[in-house]
């Protein structure tokens, strides 16, 4: 059976196969429009390191065509290889110039078509110069075929690490060499110029396919480049939606606060008149009421005025402690005793459901060093969530001792519904209720159990929720051991030395005697 996908993925695969498919169609595009198969601004980019690399390795070329005019002096005439050094330095000088000019050219795919074409062409040509020194008539002896067959390597090693970012440009320069070399040893028919040319074209293949290679790493250097560059575009794209949703989670946050702030103030002034009148009427002060029906909704009307009050005291906690605005008062505090505290207060809701408290405490626990109004907010909601959602004669359990790290817990377990397990992040989140929540006469406003924890957390302490279906739930809440008052040793006092008897003087005082202790005389 396949694995469900979550909705964070489900979400995600679709954008995943859109931006697949964007990609493979923007690059079937670009291959169609490129005039080598790759991207247009690859073109670009491969023909200005061609023509970087040309410029850098100027001086070598100029070298390599002086030393070869030089040497060719021996067996042709010098005018001739003056002729010829001057002619290829001519050539040479063209494609420099070139070069440059193209380097201060802006990329566009009819110029760079146009700019490969010139470069190919100036190739060819600085091949067949190339020819044309090494076909000239010379002495058929072994010092000459080597001193051919070097230069060839040489031009052909050279051209092809020149023209490697434009393959065709090196196949323009090398193979009209390899071609006349070639064809010249196997015109003298002897089976050592045989040998020469077959090693003439298998180093050419062999310069070629480096060339090749060449490229290739060129071209994925720079496809690699070009994924930086977008993944860096994406990144600075999807930051600055963040920072934009994050402006606005801000400004909608302060509004909240504000906003909270605000009905905090123009509820409680009416609510408390609703209050104080439905306490007065229900208690009837002023005289018993002409119909009887009338204390009660009295007592309805205050019930659902402290109900509302303590709805609008979580929201305004809750919305404190996100703000970051809960300060807590810390003081010395006995944890047992603000359980058995809560457990009083809401002992007789408890028995009028027929539900059975039992307290285990650990005797002779310290005091914890925190919030007591926090804490016992805390105790408050937990009990009062387990005795809402548990059944007419159940039991809860309280319990409260150490922990195994030397720090102090409160366990709240009750026999009840229990909370399904993947309906336990959404109880714990603000405004969540779970499925048992929403079927129970006593729907509250989710706020209980966030609470709980947040104000846990904000001790340094750990909130923890079990619960199985029609088992029961337990919460179990621990305070570090940093915030347990170890008992100490009260401190000894010092008597304060006693003053000498001004009207006893040294000299007055029997010189026989010793003194004794101080304050006790002579």
């Amino acid at each position: 059976m396949s694995e469900s996908l979550s909705p964070e993925t489900a979400a995600a695969s679709p954008a995943r196969n859109r931006r697949a498919a964007t990609q493979r169609v923007r690059e079937a595009r670009d291959r169609l429009t490129s005039t080598s198969g790759t991207r247009p601004a690859f073109d670009h980019e491969l023909l200005r390191q061609y023509a970087q690399t040309r410029l850098s390795a100027s001086l070598v070329v100029v070298l390599l065509v002086v030393a070869t005019g030089a040497m060719s002096s021996f067996w042709i005439p010098p005018l001739t290889a003056l002729i010829w050094t001057g002619s290829m330095l001519a050539i040479h000088a063209v494609v420099v110039r070139f070069c440059r000019r193209f380097l201060t050219v802006q990329s566009a795919p009819g110029a760079t078509r146009t700019w490969r074409g010139r470069f190919v062409a100036l190739d060819l040509l600085y091949g067949l110069a190339w020819t044309t020194i090494l076909l000239h008539p010379s002495g058929a002896d072994t010092v000459s075929n080597t001193l051919m067959g070097f230069i060839m390597l040489l031009v052909v090693a050279v051209s092809s690490m020149l023209a490697a970012s434009l393959p065709i440009a090196a196949f323009a320069a090398t193979v009209p060499v390899t071609a006349a070399i070639a064809m010249r040893f196997v015109l003298r028919g002897t089976f050592d110029d045989y040998v020469l040319a077959a090693l003439a074209v298998t180093a050419e293949c062999y310069f070629a396919l480096l060339a090749h290679r060449l490229h290739s790493t060129t071209l994925a250097t720079l496809e690699a480049r070009a994924e930086k560059d977008a993944l860096i575009g994406e990144l600075e794209q999807s930051k600055a939606i963040s920072d934009e949703a994050r402006y606005r989670a801000e400004a909608a946050n302060v509004s909240k606060s504000r906003f909270l702030a605000q009905m905090s103030h123009e509820l409680r002034t009416p609510l408390n008149a609703i209050l104080g009148f439905s306490e007065v009427m229900k208690s009837e002060i002023f005289g018993a009421h002409a119909v009887p029906v009338y204390k009660d909704y009295s007592a309805d009307i205050h019930n659902s005025g402290v109900h509302l009050l303590n709805l609008i005291n979580e929201i305004l906690d809750l919305s404190r402690i996100e703000a970051g605005r809960y300060e807590l008062n810390e003081e010395p505090f006995s944890l047992v005793h603000v359980v058995a505290e809560c457990h009083h207060l809401l002992k007789l809701r408890a028995s009028s459901r027929g539900i059975t408290i039992h307290e285990v405490f650990e005797q002779d626990m310290p005091k914890l060093w925190g919030d007591e109004r926090a804490t016992r907010q805390i105790v408050l909601n937990l009990l009062s969530n387990s005795i809402k959602f548990t059944p007419q004669g159940g039991d809860i359990w309280l319990k409260a001792g150490w922990t195994a790290s030397g720090g102090q817990y409160l366990s709240v377990k009750d026999n009840g519904s229990g909370i399904p397990e993947d309906e336990i992040p959404i109880v714990l989140a603000s405004f969540g209720q779970g499925s048992n929540s929403i079927k129970s006469a006593e729907q509250g406003a989710g706020l209980g159990l966030p609470i709980a924890k947040s104000l846990i957390d904000m001790h340094g302490g750990t909130f923890t929720l079990k619960s199985k279906l029609r088992i029961g739930t337990e919460v179990i809440i621990t305070f570090p051991p940093e915030r347990v008052m170890a008992a100490l040793a009260p401190m000894a006092e010092e008597a304060p030395p006693l003053q000498p008897d001004p009207t006893t003087s040294d000299k007055a005082r029997p010189r026989n005697k010793p003194i004794m202790n101080a304050g006790t005389g002579l």
